[in-house]
């Protein structure tokens, strides 16, 4: 890495800024395309290298150095990971109460009796799950939309369990709804159809508060983060109290 940096730098000085910076640019280009047509020795790594490329994350560098490591583990071992994604995209479940990820019809959460099941948190996917879980905060249960309402991405109210939730407020099961989506426009867009979905229930609608993170310094956070921040303040002494 250093002597990278160190011969990048002659570059520069070599040749001049932009001079520097398009030659540095070829080469990286040149790298590129080598290993884009590099041939592969063996068919089966290639198609194994292809495959696991298409993950999230994951250049076709990446995927060919877990390639090559998975072949130096032992067969069994490659074969326990194998059978466990297969396992996993035939015998996964969706809550038929939360739409949470489950291994049966019902989550663990829905089947647990000590949750408050008339508090219901609205998220995005299981990822949100997780991170409210392991705040250890929060007894009630959840309602997994699977997305959010984004008209560029194609995706709109129907494609998402927008609708057995309406009905799950409606059935008066529901005291109350939070709101736990991203701060994000397509999530304030999906807030704000569920809100006026379910506004006529007699239950309470809240959301997740908005503002600096413990530890965040003032001066990086953006203008819409500091300004919800200051407009949503509470009385210093609550700030120090915990429940």
């Amino acid at each position: 890495m250093f002597n990278r940096i160190f011969l990048d730098s002659i570059y520069l000085k070599k040749y001049g800024f932009k001079k520097g910076i398009r030659y540095l640019t070829e080469q990286t280009n040149k790298q590129i395309a080598t290993f884009a047509a590099m041939e592969f020795s063996s068919k089966l790594i290639e198609k194994a290298v292809n495959e696991i490329a298409q993950l999230p994350g994951i250049g076709k560098r990446s995927a060919l150095r877990l390639v090559l490591h998975l072949l130096k583990q032992p067969k069994e071992q490659t074969g326990f990971l194998a059978q466990a994604l297969i396992n996993m995209r035939e015998d996964i479940k969706y809550c038929e109460n939360c739409h949470n990820i489950s291994d049966s019809s019902v989550c663990e959460i829905c089947a647990n009796k000590n949750r408050n099941h008339q508090l219901v948190c609205v998220v995005e996917d299981i990822r949100d799950v997780m991170a409210i879980e392991n705040t250890g905060q929060y007894r009630g249960v959840y309602h997994v939309l699977g997305g959010k309402i984004s008209p560029i991405d194609g995706v709109g109210p129907s494609q998402l369990k927008i609708a057995t939730l309406v009905e799950k407020v409606k059935s008066g099961s529901v005291s109350e709804v939070i709101f736990a989506l991203s701060s994000t426009m397509e999530g304030d867009t999906t807030n704000f159809y569920i809100y006026k979905q379910i506004t006529d229930a007699d239950i309470v609608i809240s959301t997740i508060a908005r503002g600096i993170a413990v530890g965040d310094e003032l001066e990086y956070a953006d203008e819409v983060t500091l300004g919800r921040s200051i407009l949503q303040r509470v009385p210093f002494e609550k700030s120090f109290k915990t429940n």
